[in-house]
């Protein structure tokens, strides 16, 4: 199925593959294990779901390890593509892929990206999982293995540019993806921080061959960096929408902002509840989305989230972090009872309970100010 024209380039989905063809020469620069780097000849660009997200171990796939190059020869039988092409790999269901175009003038940049960020989300600087060396790919834990999780972009520009450009073009679109996760609040699955990408994320840049004067920049500064940061980020939005279900309103949560450090509903029902009255735990039980998406309590738990990382990236002293906590803690209450006038009360009975920055004292803070909230809102 053709899913469109973009410039010199036609995108079709065929199965459970994305395919960009060239119909002039185009610059690629990519991270495929294949025909990666930078390359003038190559003919198309396609990306390709390999597996399920989740338990699904295929003989295939140990191919794309083993022996990169047949599997790319096969799929290209396969499909009846030129080999001549880079390939990116995922999981990610190609129904979703979401594609963007950003214009101005006579630059058009178009992004075509698949995203799932669930089970490999992380932060750059999370442990790794293995090590690279002569004999192939060390596992240094248990398992060795990534989650299936990935984020690939494509990227096409239908104007010449320098290969320093076609580096910089990556870099703003990696910016862009990285802003997106953190907008939306998505959690490391490795780490107490925020994801900036997942560790298996793949891109690929082509850009036409016109033989005009190459473009030199491709950073914000430079019109093309803003179009392709708009491209990316949109694009990203929309295909996270489709695969994950992963919105701005879906992240109106309070556990969606505490899941990096190891809170689930499970463990946070538990721990509100037994701060609670029998009865009241009992209806809190019945009605916890009542207060994890509460508008009101989100926000304070956020500021609350907010302040933590402030703490723990040193911008804000740690010799304040009682009061600080305390304050923010009180208008959670408040905010959960709409109580602000016990904003005082809760605040001095926050001021009694343990406060800390590592997961479990800080979870058990804020499990605390949620059960004193919860126990007010509906006193007379």
């Amino acid at each position: 199925m053709k899913l469109g024209k973009y410039g010199d380039v036609d995108v079709y989905r065929i199965q459970k593959m994305l395919v960009v063809r060239f119909n002039k020469p185009h610059r690629v620069i990519s991270t495929c294990r294949v025909n990666g780097g930078l390359h003038d000849d190559l003919e198309c660009i396609f990306n390709h779901q390999s597996c399920e997200p989740v338990g699904h171990s295929r003989k295939d796939l140990k191919t794309i390890l083993s022996a990169p190059e047949r599997y790319l020869q096969q799929l290209c039988e396969r499909f009846e593509l030129p080999e001549k092409t880079a390939s990116l790999g995922t999981a990610a269901n190609m129904n979703y892929a979401a594609i963007e175009t950003q214009s101005f003038r006579d630059l058009k940049v178009t992004a075509i990206c698949t995203g799932g960020v669930e089970g490999n989300a992380g932060r750059a600087g999370d442990p790794a999982s293995v090590y690279e060396n002569e004999d192939g790919f060390e596992p240094l834990d248990r398992i060795g293995k990534e989650p299936h999780g990935t984020i690939n972009t494509i990227l096409v520009i239908n104007h010449e540019l320098t290969s320093g450009a076609m580096v910089r073009a990556i870099v703003t679109a990696t910016e862009a993806k990285t802003a997106v996760l953190q907008e939306l609040a998505v959690s490391s699955r490795y780490s107490e921080g925020l994801a900036t990408g997942t560790g298996t994320d793949q891109i690929a840049v082509a850009c036409a061959l016109t033989g005009g004067k190459p473009l030199t920049s491709a950073g914000k500064h430079a019109k093309l960096g803003e179009l392709i940061g708009l491209a990316v980020s949109g694009a990203i939005r929309r295909t996270l929408a489709l695969q994950n279900s992963l919105t701005p309103e879906s992240q109106r949560s309070i556990i969606a902002h505490i899941r990096r450090f190891g809170a689930t509903r499970e463990s946070m029902t538990k721990a509100v509840a037994g701060r609670l009255q029998r009865e009241t735990a009992e209806v809190f039980g019945r009605n916890f989305l009542s207060l994890d998406r509460d508008p009101m309590a989100v926000g304070a738990a956020c500021s609350l989230v907010h302040a933590r990382d402030k703490i723990a990236w040193g911008i804000l002293p740690e010799s304040c972090m009682k009061e600080i906590f305390v304050m923010f803690g009180a208008q959670l209450a408040a905010g959960i009872s709409s109580r602000v006038d016990r904003y005082a009360v809760f605040a001095e009975k926050l001021s009694r309970e343990k406060a800390g920055i590592d997961n479990h004292d800080f979870l058990e803070f804020m499990y605390a100010s949620c059960a004193l909230g919860y126990s007010e809102k509906w006193k007379d």
